[in-house]
């Protein structure tokens, strides 16, 4: 259906990378979520946020983009990773629609299975993965965020990794975020602002996973704009105490915990305090 064409995208060492047959629209995909736990001590708080920091640093990253890159049919061209200190990651992929053919590669094969290029090139297809590991001292609250971007041009859509991202982390809340921008041109020339049918998010998530959150959408479907929320519907406070001393909680405390917890959650939620 799309008209055959071609773009040029990124330089790999002075030469232009040519992508073909690919058409002009943006889809873009925020991917937000929220980790909470109590950590009652000074000293539990930083172990928590050393437990984040390590579990999803730049490796751990750069191994679920790639596998996003993988789910939703892309090429990956490269990648910049950087772990900061004292707390967070960032990790930035530059990707393509398809097999890209380089004139490096064609005069060294051994090349293929290295490709380099410039990452910094954000209005093309790219993904970019970071974190924000952070705590409140006066309540013993850590909330841990991890925010992904996945933006393709051309047929390939990055809805189809969502059932891999929600499985990717263990999450309290999630803001997932889609639009389409720009418009393409059919074998006739007709404009099209949208390449796929679609209603809501949720569509794209399974039943298995909606069933464990609130979810609610607000979307503007004639600007193919489109927004889900989602919040975890129970909440077994025994899951969400890291440190030893918060394991030993008497019930009141419990209590008075978990109205935290919950609370830290529904903020985060409607993204607005009570």
């Amino acid at each position: 259906m799309w008209k055959d064409g071609s773009a040029l995208l990124g330089q790999v060492k002075g030469e232009k990378v040519e992508l073909q047959g690919f058409n002009n629209l943006t889809k873009n995909l925020s991917f937000n979520i929220y980790d909470i736990c109590y950590a009652r001590s000074r000293e539990s708080q930083l172990d928590y946020l050393e437990y984040i920091d390590e579990e999803y640093n730049a490796e751990r990253l750069n191994r679920i983009i790639r596998e996003v890159t993988r789910t939703i049919g892309a090429e990956l061209l490269d990648v910049s990773t950087q772990d900061y200190e004292p707390r967070g990651a960032s990790v930035t992929a530059l990707i393509a629609e398809g097999p890209v053919n380089r004139p490096q590669d064609n005069a060294n094969p051994a090349s293929q299975s290295a490709p380099t290029s410039v990452v910094g090139h954000l209005d093309k297809s790219h993904i970019t993965a970071h974190t924000y590991p952070e705590h409140d001292s006066s309540t013993g609250i850590a909330t841990f965020r991890v925010d992904i971007d996945v933006s393709t041009c051309g047929m390939i859509s990055p809805l189809r990794a969502l059932r891999f991202l929600i499985d990717s982390f263990d999450s309290d809340v999630v803001l997932i975020d889609y639009r389409v921008r720009g418009f393409t041109r059919d074998s006739e020339g007709k404009k099209h602002f949208i390449d796929h049918d679609i209603t809501s998010i949720q569509d794209y998530i399974s039943d298995e996973v909606l069933a464990e959150y609130v979810a609610y959408d607000i979307n503007v479907i004639s600007d193919n704009m489109f927004n889900t929320k989602m919040r975890k519907k129970s909440l077994d406070i025994s899951n969400y105490l890291f440190g030893p001393e918060a394991k030993e909680l008497d019930e009141n405390e419990r209590s008075r915990v978990q109205g935290m917890l919950q609370r830290e959650i529904q903020e985060i939620f409607e993204c607005q305090n009570f």
